[in-house]
């Protein structure tokens, strides 16, 4: 199915692996144009020497670590027109209340929760000046279903809903869609040292990592290109309709009994 996305210009942050580096990929499949953001050069070099031989597209990329104002200034000042954002930068501790310096807390929501309004104050007014646009926030399913084990998460991306939702509802008299996606644990490298945290907390060895993600809905995590396909589709004017909604991916997890 042409998602009818060529020609357009996509900006991901924390794009050089994981889920951003798959919503990059599935992007670049579509024929757009890629800005890929993160704190390693050499990293986000490797990522976007890969798209380049997977597809026939551009891609920049910008080397910026963007829990500090600014640099996300710096971005913007950079590729100061984008057609969709994709807020994906993000990595917020595993741990209870008391396992989590306030400092590290600071630092966390200084990327994820503070990095992602920042950017859409930055980019927002240009999308609507033209009255087209749209912003993707790649949150995560802690904010539907909190969990003292991930109480810093949860808090934070529970914010990230009610945001995404509040700036969708207005930003739909000017053309632009905000919405966002919650994926549960994914196939990626983060998931891994969550787990690692978790299987400390529960176990007293972190070691046993991979018995904290037993039970998962179909027998298996997510995988990053089912939110990178997903995130295509919701992006594009296929799904012109939906705005200011997250869209909850666990496989029904949060349901169950």
């Amino acid at each position: 199915m042409d998602m009818n996305l060529a020609g357009r210009r996509v900006l991901v942050t924390g794009g050089s692996k994981g889920i951003g580096l798959a919503c990059a990929q599935a992007f670049a499949r579509e024929g757009c144009d890629v800005v890929l953001v993160g704190r390693d050069a050499a990293t986000l070099g490797a990522a976007a020497d890969a798209l380049r031989g997977a597809a026939q597209v551009r891609v920049e990329t910008l080397a910026a670590d963007l829990s500090q104002p600014i640099e996300r200034e710096r971005l913007h000042a950079a590729f100061p027109e984008v057609d969709i954002l994709v807020n994906n930068a993000g990595a917020i501790p595993a741990g209870r209340l008391q396992d989590i310096p306030f400092a590290r807390w600071q630092q966390a929501w200084d990327l994820k929760v503070l990095g992602y309004i920042h950017l859409c104050q930055l980019y927002y007014p240009g999308m609507e000046a033209k009255r087209a646009g749209v912003i993707l926030n790649i949150i995560g399913m802690a904010g539907r279903a909190p969990r003292m084990g991930y109480i810093c998460g949860g808090t934070g991306n529970a914010a990230l809903v009610a945001f995404t939702s509040a700036l969708g509802g207005a930003a739909q008299a000017s053309g632009v869609r905000v919405l966002g996606i919650n994926p549960a644990a994914t196939r990626t490298d983060r998931m891994e040292t969550q787990a690692r945290v978790n299987a400390q907390l529960q176990f007293g060895d972190p070691a046993r990592w991979a018995e904290t993600l037993t039970g998962l809905p179909y027998g298996r995590p997510i995988e990053a290109s089912e939110i990178a396909d997903l995130s295509v589709f919701l992006a594009s004017p296929r799904a012109a309709y939906v705005n200011g909604t997250v869209v909850d991916v666990d496989g029904g997890g949060m349901f169950r009994a």
